[in-house]
Order: structure tokens, then sequence, then C-alpha cells
């Protein structure tokens, strides 16, 4: 009882959350708290930041004042310098807060982001999409859940699904072979599109194989060696913007409702042996760039959003 009292001590986006799937709180106990992401806390902050022309920070996915010569790559190969400050990213915030999107402030900003935000790439209007599927992925999961028309996207992505079941955002530049990080992104949105629309042979089917994809790997290894593809797969962060880890993973199997298994197994210790002799876990990861506000603890400290996330995927395990 401790840690949820921990968890409830904090921000309406999350607290309402909490309230939803760890404490039975009723309908109407709910609606009020969800109300207040509007207007209280991150979720407001998040909202006034949106600037006149219907975007944040200027871009869809980078910001307008973007200077492209501080992106580069560490000596392990890894991105850094990436904003999270644009449309995409505090959409995808909004959505992961929990606004409601039936309430005048979230269908403001979304009508905004429609009327006045267009793609970096070739300037395509944001809810059409662009060209690479993890971005195409998570615009799928912001436009189904605010109500928007993503269908032309949908059908897009369902027709770049890879032979192995997975998706992949270097797929034009050659890869045949899916990428945990782009197929996390399109799932969750396919899974967002069919709680909004239904489902289809055709959604169901492709979110079948690409869940295939991620269990035939044990959630996390090569399925040539067995060995763990990335040692970031097994640390945990929030937000986690466009990265894959087993949590992640494991909480998109979940809200799908697949049912845990052997599979699944490695990924759960992996979750157990990281949490804190408090019942806390730490953010264990931060990835650097340019964010509007701090909404997590710092790095190495107790995170309530991965103690949150983590505790919901213990009880889906427990059954």
């Amino acid at each position: 009882m401790e840690v949820i009292e921990w968890l409830l001590d904090s921000d309406p986006a999350l607290r309402w959350q909490v309230r939803r799937d760890l404490t039975g709180a009723t309908e109407t106990e709910l609606a009020a708290e969800r109300s207040r992401v509007a207007t209280e806390g991150w979720g407001a902050r998040l909202l006034a930041l949106q600037g006149e022309d219907g975007q944040w920070a200027g871009g869809a996915h980078f910001p307008a004042e973007f200077d492209w010569s501080t992106l580069h790559r560490d000596e392990d190969g890894r991105l850094v310098g990436q904003p999270w400050t644009s449309t995409s990213w505090s959409l995808t915030l909004l959505r992961l807060f929990g606004l409601d999107p039936e309430s005048q402030q979230a269908r403001t900003a979304v009508a905004g982001v429609r009327e006045g935000c267009v793609w970096e790439h070739e300037g395509q209007r944001f809810f059409d999409g662009e060209v690479e599927p993890c971005i195409n992925g998570m615009t799928v999961a912001n436009g189904s859940y605010f109500g928007e028309d993503v269908s032309s996207i949908v059908d897009r992505l369902l027709g770049e699904q890879m032979e192995d079941g997975g998706w992949n955002c270097e797929q034009e530049n050659g890869s045949t072979r899916g990428s945990f990080h782009t197929t996390i992104s399109v799932l969750e949105g396919l899974l967002e599109f069919e709680e909004a629309n239904g489902p289809s042979p055709a959604t169901s089917e492709a979110r079948g194989r690409g869940e295939e994809y991620l269990l035939e790997r044990r959630m996390l290894s090569r399925l040539s060696t067995g060995e763990v593809i990335d040692p970031w797969f097994t640390q945990f962060a929030f937000p986690y913007w466009w990265r894959y880890d087993v949590l992640r993973g494991l909480d998109y199997l979940r809200r799908a409702g697949v049912p845990p298994q052997e599979r699944t197994e490695e990924a759960m210790r992996i979750v157990v042996r990281n949490r804190s002799s408090d019942g806390r876990w730490p953010r264990q990861r931060f990835d650097r760039g340019a964010t509007h506000f701090d909404i997590d603890a710092p790095e190495g400290e107790p995170s309530r959003w991965n103690t949150f996330r983590a505790l919901r995927v213990l009880d889906w395990a427990a059954g």
C-alpha cells in the first residue's frame, strides 16, 4: 500500500491511471480524476505550449529551429541530440497522459495540428503520415486516439510488414529484417486503431504476425543466436520515445490481451530483477535531448511511471 500511496501522490496524468489499473476506482471517480489532466499539471502545461500555428516547437517531428549539426552518433552508434519537443512527441505524451480525447482542450489542440502541421519529409499533412513506419506507427496511435482518420497510413503499414512479421524504418534503405523499435511503434498504432474503429481481418492478422515477431524472439533476443539484441532492452525509461524495452513490450501484450506464456518468462524475470528493495523501479535510462519539462525522476532514482507500468504487468502475468 505504501508504494500505491506514493504513486497516487503525483500528477493527475499518472494518478488517474493508477486508480484505473491498480486500485479499482469507480467510473465516476476516474472521470473526475481524468478531467484534471487538461487543466492541471503536466497535461495543462503541455497544452499551453502549443503554438498559434497548431504545432509544438514549430515542427512536426523536429523543432523549426533545430540545429541539425548537433545530431550525431556516439561511440556506440546511438543517435544523440534528438529533441523531444515537436508536435509528434508532444501528441504522444498527451496520449500517454490519457488526456480525454472528447475534452474541449483535446479537440482544440488536435484541430490545430490537423490544420497547421505538415511533415518535414515532403510537406504531407500530419494525419496523412509520412514514409517511415516508426513515425507512421506513432501517428496512427495518436490519430486514432484523438479521433482522426488515419486509415490511409494503416493501409501503407499493412503493405510494409516484412516477411518475418516485423517492421523496420530502414526498409527503404535495403533492410530485410524487422526492428523491435519500429515493430512496437506499429503494433501500438494498430491496436489503438482497432480500439477506435473495431478490428478487421487485415489489421488483426498483421498484429498477430507482429506479436509473433516479438514472442518468437522471447521479447529481446536474436532469433539466430539467442543473444540479447541490445542491453538497453533490459533498461526501463519513461518516456521511452521511439525505443523498445521489454517492459514496453510486455505492457503492449497486456493491453492487447495476449496471455502470458513461456516465451514471456525471461522478460518477466528482467522486470522482477529490476525492482529495488523498496518495491519501486528506478529510471534506468535517460534519452538525452531537449524536453519541455521533466515528468519523471532523475536517472537512477525511483520512477513512478516505471513502477506503475511494472506493477500492472506483474498483475497481468499473475492472471
